[in-house]
């Protein structure tokens, strides 16, 4: 259910299901300490000193993507699994790479392998492009039978390196899950080996009953975290997911899941991996698409459009509520679900080294609109504050900029004034080019002072393949 329903959010190009089910993302374990969630915190610690790693067996998506490798590898070979030391040199190792590089202020490399940032870029560059060209299927097949139930949609794929990247992710996280199990948790995810660290203590684990423990081996030969230790009759608590999958798979009975108390011809062990969840999230989920009416995107067959380019910009532009570059790459986990969100296709994610895979805004495809707050509503971690509308209408991240060469009122010599029309705050007029002349062509000026940095003028812009106007970004934003 939680994999189901995360991975709808990065999927939904309507909008509707951030408002029923945004708190998902909120609860996941990276994004709740950057956005310094305390209740989050404390509740997914107190669950893991109490039930030992749920969080990875049933709240983690890149987890449960695991298992679902693991399940289908298990069609091909059961009993596939052993029992392994586990590599405490790797984990930790790499839990300190991971914590010293965010403090040296290169979180956006370390979070490549946080969990559901991982994930996330998974789901939006690999997943949310098959999900939109399906739905435009849909949308032609009904509209053949006059059903509007449908709406075409755009299909955007991001840049080759964030591709590469979400693709690189999965290959290496399905093959060690195809052949291994959990062996990412257990040996580099950052959150599960600090989780595993808490797990030991946990007041409720598997326990071995000597008694009726046989010694057959299925319960190792089937824990996906590899971490059952038959000749000793000891589990490693810190690297089980708490699955069940021993449980399940023991027919003698003699492993059951109860309080750390021991007794005669018991042995605690740590959790084992577990295949039947029963820790339930109850979550309403409300689905709902409007009709919406199909739009032109041909040119009238009069000439071939040149696709807008992005320009070169030195200062990369940070979303409202993002405060500064500085908060974003401070707090953002890079899962990109704030680009999947973006109703305007404003967001995209970086590729800068220092700030890689988080977002910026770009407005080849749109706008920043003022009257939309979706990215700091669905943000999960703090890195996009929430914005109300007003807030949002008062913040610039940037002001405008207009290039001369560009400007199609120089190079073609006729009237344009796109930009001034268009500017939601009234920041640009239009003045004449050559003030001892009436009959000039009038040309943009731009009010930095009233400038939201929203990106209308940027868009509407005729001039191709770059506009004539763009917007630079402000390292801190500021309130007008």
């Amino acid at each position: 259910m939680c994999f189901a329903l995360i991975t709808l959010l990065f999927l939904d190009f309507t909008g509707t299901l951030h408002m029923w089910l945004g708190w998902i993302a909120k609860i996941q374990f990276l994004p709740a300490i950057l956005a310094l969630n305390v209740g989050v915190v404390v509740f997914l610690i107190a669950m893991t000193l109490l039930f030992g790693r749920v969080y990875c067996s049933v709240i983690c998506p890149l987890g449960v993507m695991q298992d679902i490798f693991s399940w289908f590898a298990a069609k091909r070979k059961k009993n596939r699994f052993t029992y392994s030391a586990a590599k405490s040199w790797l984990r930790y190792g790499v839990l300190g790479v991971f914590v010293v590089t965010m403090l040296a202020g290169f979180g956006a490399i370390a979070l490549l392998i946080a969990p559901y940032s991982a994930y996330g870029r998974i789901a939006q560059n690999l997943l949310a492009p098959l999900w939109g060209w399906g739905n435009n299927l849909l949308a032609f097949l009904a509209e053949k039978v006059d059903s509007y139930a449908f709406y075409t949609t755009e299909v955007w794929i991001g840049s080759v390196a964030t591709f590469v990247v979400a693709v690189v992710t999965l290959v290496v996280v399905g093959v060690l899950a195809w052949r291994n199990g959990r062996t990412y948790c257990n040996t580099i995810c950052p959150v599960g080996t600090v989780l595993g660290v808490l797990s030991r203590y946990s007041l409720f684990k598997p326990v071995i009953n000597l008694g009726k423990c046989i010694d057959c081996k299925r319960c190792a030969r089937n824990c996906k975290a590899s971490c059952i230790n038959v000749e000793n009759h000891s589990i490693d608590y810190s690297r089980c997911v708490a699955c069940f999958d021993c449980l399940e798979n023991c027919s003698k009975g003699a492993i059951t899941y109860t309080m750390r108390l021991k007794s005669r011809g018991r042995k605690e062990v740590e959790p084992a991996n577990a295949s039947r969840r029963n820790f339930i999230i109850g979550a309403g989920m409300v689905a709902a698409s409007a009709v919406k009416a199909q739009e032109m995107k041909v040119d009238g067959g009069y000439a071939t459009l040149i696709d807008k380019q992005a320009p070169n910009r030195k200062q990369p532009i940070t979303p409202p509520g993002s405060e500064s570059a500085r908060n974003m790459t401070t707090h953002c986990t890079a899962c990109q679900l704030c680009v999947a969100a973006c109703p305007n296709d404003v967001l995209r994610p970086s590729t800068a080294l220092q700030t890689f895979m988080q977002p910026v805004m770009s407005f080849e495809k749109g706008y920043c609109r003022p009257e939309c707050n979706v990215c700091s509503q669905v943000c999960p971690t703090g890195a996009i504050r929430l914005l109300d509308l007003a807030q949002k209408s008062a913040t610039s991240v940037g002001h405008a900029v207009w290039r001369r060469k560009n400007c199609i009122v120089i190079s073609d010599d006729v009237d344009c004034g796109n930009c001034q029309r268009h500017c939601p705050s009234g920041a640009i007029t239009m003045e004449l080019s050559d003030h001892t002349n009436p009959r000039s062509r009038k040309i943009p000026v731009v009010n930095k002072e009233r400038c939201l940095g929203c990106g209308a003028c940027e868009y509407v812009c005729p001039a191709r393949p770059f506009s004539a106007i763009h917007v630079k970004g402000y390292k801190s934003h500021r309130t007008i």
